[in-house]
């Protein structure tokens, strides 16, 4: 269902899927728990999906208010989100992410979801920083850019830190295109409705071939790499 801050259109067999929460897009409660409806939604009556930030603001990552709440609090979010990036990673259906603006930490990972990443000219940063701000990168994060990011910038933007502007992000794996602002939803949009006319066997049996594997061990170590994640020292 569609919420004040998770807006949910189905236009032809694509369900474009805007997040605006009128601030940064951070994956709260809320905002996770939109995004877990509309995709169950986009599962039951679309052939593919677009995921679409608000102007200038794609999404911050996890909600800091409730990370910085105490241990307890953070590791459930940050299993709740968990749980939301590895339904949207393993997404029986084509999954396009129309980059807005400003993608970190969290925001980053949503990006890496998408089976195609397009992404707006401007001067915003894509890129998982939190070492850079002193914060380990959790199990699930180093797996997924292990996935898709380019083997020769991994280390860089793992262990560096870098976040990248967009043309920079495509080097780097975090786009496979960047477009102008005004043409960024109409070419995900494209996008999703070519890949979205593909058998969708045979499509979902490909992606499990290609990141079950994965997918499987985040799943598994998850829990326990929360627990270790945010424990003191």
């Amino acid at each position: 269902m569609a919420t004040d801050i998770v807006r949910y259109t189905l236009e032809g067999t694509t369900a474009i899927v805007t997040m605006d929460d009128g601030k940064a897009n951070a994956l709260s409660y809320p905002m996770i728990d939109g995004l877990l409806d509309a995709y169950a939604r986009a599962e039951r009556e679309a052939r593919a999906m677009v995921l679409v930030g608000r102007p200038d603001k794609f999404c911050a990552g996890f909600d800091l208010k409730v990370v910085m709440s105490g241990p307890d609090a953070a590791r459930e979010l940050m299993r709740r989100g968990g749980d939301l990036l590895m339904k949207l990673y393993a997404a029986p259906f084509p999954l396009v992410v129309a980059c807005t603006g400003h993608a970190l930490a969290g925001g980053a990972l949503l990006v890496l979801t998408g089976d195609y990443r397009v992404g707006a000219h401007g001067s915003y940063r894509i890129g998982l920083n939190e070492v850079s701000i002193g914060m380990p990168l959790p199990v699930l994060a180093v797996e997924m850019a292990r996935d898709r990011l380019a083997p020769a910038a991994l280390a860089h933007a793992t262990l560096g830190g870098l976040a990248y502007g967009p043309d920079e992000a495509v080097a780097a794996g975090y786009l496979d295109a960047v477009v102008p602002a005004d043409q960024l939803v109409v070419r995900a949009a494209q996008e999703a409705a070519r890949l979205g006319a593909f058998s969708r066997p045979a499509y979902r049996a490909t992606k499990e071939r290609l990141r079950g594997k994965t997918i499987a061990y985040i799943t598994s170590t998850m829990q326990d790499d929360m627990v270790r994640l945010m424990s003191p020292g």
